[in-house]
């Protein structure tokens, strides 16, 4: 369950230029659902002249729990990229920040519709490690799979709402897919190594971004209006904070995890019937 932050600190400034989400490039691949070329096709809904932006921090209270040892042994290719060893990256906080929280707008767009972006969104296997580890793409967007070690891997995408996928990859292969509905969050993991996982969140607007290692994190180029944020972590949960964003300024918010929160309920879509969304998912696989 979500929980709303009243307190939420929110400061705004005036900007002397508007950082407008955008996209460019070509098109890596097939949408999956219906719409996927006709998205592609759509101008944005929103104005830049009167779009503003959220500048954002995640806090960590506490002590993180330390990260564990990995395991490489039995794949010398990977262990030996690393000059020390290896270790997990669930917790990432350092200085009283929180790296890897995907944070979203989950109310306040209304019945706007945006185009999909024609760029994709890349994720590595580097070192036997997904890399980054938490993605954000927009529905209907090319998800780029690429394998950069010189090993097999396996890629296992297990969502609820959208068709999974379950696929060898080996060297230097390409695979892409696309995830026509909206879904927070989608976990990854590889079979053949079983410390290797990551999670993908598939959001209908452009407006996501995961959390740098500082804690810092933007979403622009929104038109002016209340919003409702989410911010998702994966041993830490979720929380929400409301924030107002007005034209040519950004409104500044905080979420405050804490390391008592370990143990919350992390919630991951419910699942739904298929059948009602027509294909699920589409993509290929190339050398």
């Amino acid at each position: 369950m979500s929980e709303r932050i009243r307190g939420t600190r929110i400061v705004v400034w005036s900007l002397t230029a508007l950082l407008v989400a955008g996209c460019g490039g070509e098109d890596g691949g097939e949408a999956g659902g219906e719409g996927g070329e006709e998205a592609a096709m759509m101008e944005s809904p929103v104005d830049p002249a009167t779009a503003g932006n959220v500048a954002g921090t995640v806090n960590f209270e506490g002590t993180a729990p330390e990260a564990e040892a990995i395991d490489m042994s039995a794949e010398p290719t990977c262990a030996d990229q690393y000059e020390s060893t290896p270790m997990t990256q669930h917790v990432m906080a350092s200085e009283g920040r929180l790296a890897n929280v995907f944070v979203y707008v989950t109310e306040g767009l209304g019945d706007l519709e945006f185009p999909t972006p024609q760029e994709g969104v890349e994720i590595d296997q580097q070192g036997c490690r997904y890399r980054p580890h938490v993605v954000g793409l927009q529905t209907n967007q090319t998800l780029v799979i690429r394998n950069s070690d010189g090993i097999l891997h396996n890629i296992n995408a297990q969502p609820t709402q959208n068709r999974g996928f379950n696929i060898s990859q080996p060297v230097n292969m390409t695979s892409e897919r696309s995830f026509p509905v909206q879904e927070v969050m989608i976990p990854v993991q590889c079979d053949v190594h079983g410390w290797m996982n990551a999670y993908l969140g598939i959001i209908e607007h452009p407006y996501h971004a995961v959390s740098a290692a500082d804690g810092s994190f933007s979403l622009d180029g929104l038109p002016p209006g209340d919003y409702v944020l989410e911010a998702w972590h994966e041993r830490y949960g979720t929380m929400t904070a409301d924030v107002t964003v007005a034209t040519g300024e950004t409104a500044q918010v905080e979420f405050d995890y804490s390391a008592d929160m370990a143990g919350r309920h992390v919630p991951m879509a419910d699942p739904i019937d298929l059948h009602d969304h027509g294909s699920p998912v589409a993509g290929a696989d190339r050398q």
